[in-house]
C-alpha cells in the first residue's frame, strides 16, 4: 500500500521529507504509472494520500520541475514531461528497473545496415593494419610474459609516463604519472567519475545537445541534469554563470573540441573563462576530448585542463576513435583528491585495462609512422566530410561545416517526422542518430547526426542519395 510505503515519514526530518516524495513520484513516472503529458495528482490530493504537509509535496513538485521530469500548465497543475518514463517494453523488467538501462543509441548501433551513418567510428580500412600487426609481434618479443600478467589498476606506468610527456609537450599540461589513469575507453572513465562524484539529485550541467551515453550515465546516477545551450560561437557564459549560481552544480560535463554531435569548437577565451567560473563556483569540469587530433585546418585551442591551476578540471582523452578502436585506450588526468576515490571505485569493478592493449598502444601510438599516418587520416576524413556535404547540398538542409571530428549535425524540414524517417531508413538499410537522443530534454525533433567517418567515398555517396530521396518522398506524404 502507498500509505504503508510512507509510514516511516514521521520519523524523518522535515527538510528531507520532500526528497522522499520526489523519489516516490519520480519512480512512478519512470515505471510508466504516470505517462507523458498526463496530469499528476494535485498538491492537496497527494499530500492527503501520503499523509504529509502540502508544502512538502509542493517542494517535491518544484524539484521535479527543475529536473525537467514534469512541467506546469498555468492554473491547471503539474504534468509528466515526455521522455521521463521507460519504454513500454522495459517497464516490467526487474533488471532495467534496477537502473541497468540501455540507451537508444546502443539500440540503433545494433541494427545491421549497409549505410551506417549512425556510427561515429573510423572505417577500419583507414587504419595502417599491416603496420599495426608488426607492432603486435614486437610487443610479444619485448614482453614475453605480458599475457600472464595483470596490469596496475591505475594503468601501466611506462604508458602513463609516456603520455605525461606527450601531454606536457603538446598541450603544456603539468601533471605526474600518478595523476593519470588508463581506462578501457572514455565511457568507462565517464562512468567511474559519475559513480565517485554524483549522488541522487545532484545538479549536473550538460551541453544541449551532447554525447548520448553520458546522458544515460548521469541520469542513471539520479542526477538533476541542467542543460547548457551550445552554438557555433560557443556558450553564453553569462547563462553558464547564472546556472552555476542557481543550481550549485556538482560538475559540468562538456565536449568543447569538435563537439559530438554538432562539431562546434569552443574558442580559447571562453575556455579560460569557464575555468575561472569553475574555480569561483566550485564546479568540477569534466572535459571529454575524443577528436582533438582530427582537425582539417588549424589545430584547435588548448584543452581547458591546460588553463587550470587549481584542480577543478578533469580531462578525458580517448584514443579509441582513430588510433586503434580495438585496443580501446583512454587516459584521464585529474588531481590526487579525485584520483584516490576513482581508483578505489575502479578496484571494485575490474582489475584495470588489459596490459597487452596498453603495451601495444604504447609502441604503436608513439611511433613516427603512426604520427605521419595521422596527417593522411585527416585528409581522408576531410574528403569524406566534403562528399557528405556535396550530397546533402541539393536537399536544402541546414548545417555548420565542422573543422574536425566525425559528425555532421543536420537540421531537416520541420514537416519531416524524424521517427518515421528512421523507421523507413532502416527498411532501406540506412541508419542515423535522431537529434532527440542527444538532448537531455529529448527535443531537437528536426535534427539528426550523420557520421561521415565509417563509410568509404562510394558507399557514402550511394547511401546519401538514397537517404535524401527517401526524405523527399516522406515530405510529399506529409
Amino acid at each position: 500500500m502507498e500509505n504503508d510505503h510512507f509510514s516511516a515519514f514521521s520519523a524523518v526530518q522535515a527538510d528531507k521529507l520532500y526528497e522522499q516524495v520526489y523519489d516516490y513520484v519520480q519512480e512512478r513516472i519512470r515505471r510508466g504509472e504516470w505517462r507523458a503529458d498526463e496530469k499528476l495528482p494535485s498538491v492537496r490530493k497527494l499530500a492527503a494520500e501520503l499523509q504529509v504537509h502540502r508544502l512538502t509535496v509542493f517542494k517535491a513538485y518544484q524539484l521535479l520541475k527543475a529536473s525537467q521530469a514534469v512541467y506546469v500548465k498555468d492554473k491547471s497543475g503539474y504534468y509528466v514531461s515526455p521522455g521521463s518514463s521507460l519504454p513500454a517494453e522495459t517497464r516490467d523488467d526487474p533488471i532495467v528497473l534496477a537502473n541497468v538501462q540501455g540507451g537508444s543509441l546502443s539500440e540503433i548501433h545494433q541494427v545491421q545496415a549497409d549505410y551506417q551513418y549512425s556510427k561515429a567510428l573510423l572505417d577500419p580500412n583507414l587504419l595502417p593494419n599491416h603496420y599495426f600487426s608488426e607492432y603486435v609481434k614486437k610487443v610479444f618479443d619485448l614482453y614475453p610474459k605480458v599475457l600472464g600478467t595483470y596490469g596496475s589498476i591505475q594503468g601501466d606506468m611506462e604508458l602513463r609516463e609516456a603520455l605525461c610527456g606527450y601531454l606536457a609537450a603538446q598541450y603544456h599540461f603539468h601533471l605526474s604519472a600518478d595523476e593519470l589513469l588508463i581506462t578501457s575507453g572514455s565511457q568507462e572513465a565517464i562512468d567511474l567519475l559519475a559513480r565517485v562524484l554524483v549522488k541522487p539529485r545532484d545538479a549536473v550541467l550538460m551541453e544541449r545537445p551532447t554525447y548520448s551515453p553520458a546522458i544515460d550515465v548521469f541520469r542513471g546516477r539520479g542526477a538533476n541534469i541542467v542543460p547548457i545551450e551550445i552554438s557555433e560561437s560557443g556558450y553564453r557564459l553569462d547563462e553558464v554563470e547564472r546556472l552555476m549560481q542557481s543550481y550549485k552544480p556538482r560538475l559540468f560535463y562538456l565536449n568543447p573540441t569538435f563537439h559530438n554531435p554538432t562539431g562546434y569548437t569552443i574558442p580559447a577565451e571562453q575556455r579560460k573563462r569557464l575555468v575561472e567560473l569553475a574555480q569561483q563556483y566550485q564546479c568540477l569540469l569534466i572535459e571529454d576530448d575524443p577528436y582533438r587530433d582530427i582537425y582539417f585546418g588549424k589545430k584547435p585551442p588548448l584543452p581547458l585542463f591546460a588553463y587550470d591551476t587549481e584542480g577543478w578540471t578533469i580531462y578525458i582523452r580517448s584514443f579509441s576513435k582513430y588510433v586503434a578502436p580495438g585496443l580501446s585506450i583512454a587516459a584521464t588526468a585529474c588531481r590526487p583528491p579525485v584520483m584516490k576515490h576513482v581508483l578505489k571505485a575502479r578496484s571494485l569493478s575490474n582489475s584495470g585495462t588489459p596490459l597487452l592493449n596498453q603495451k601495444i598502444f604504447l609502441h604503436y601510438f608513439f611511433s613516427q609512422r603512426m604520427q605521419q599516418h595521422l596527417e593522411k587520416l585527416r585528409i581522408a576524413l576531410a574528403i569524406r566530410r566534403d562528399i557528405m556535404e556535396e550530397e546533402l547540398a541539393a536537399a536544402g538542409w541546414e548545417w555548420s561545416s565542422p573543422e574536425g571530428g566525425f559528425n555532421l549535425w543536420v537540421k531537416l524540414p520541420e514537416t519531416v517526422s524524424i521517427d518515421k524517417l528512421l523507421v523507413e531508413s532502416v527498411k532501406q538499410s540506412i541508419t542515423f542518430v535522431p537529434g532527440s537522443i542527444c538532448d537531455p530534454l529529448r527535443s531537437f525533433s528536426s535534427w539528426i547526426r550523420l557520421s561521415y567517418s565509417y563509410l568509404n567515398e562510394q558507399q557514402s555517396r550511394e547511401g546519401l542519395k538514397r537517404f535524401v530521396g527517401l526524405c523527399r518522398m516522406l515530405e510529399r506524404w506529409e
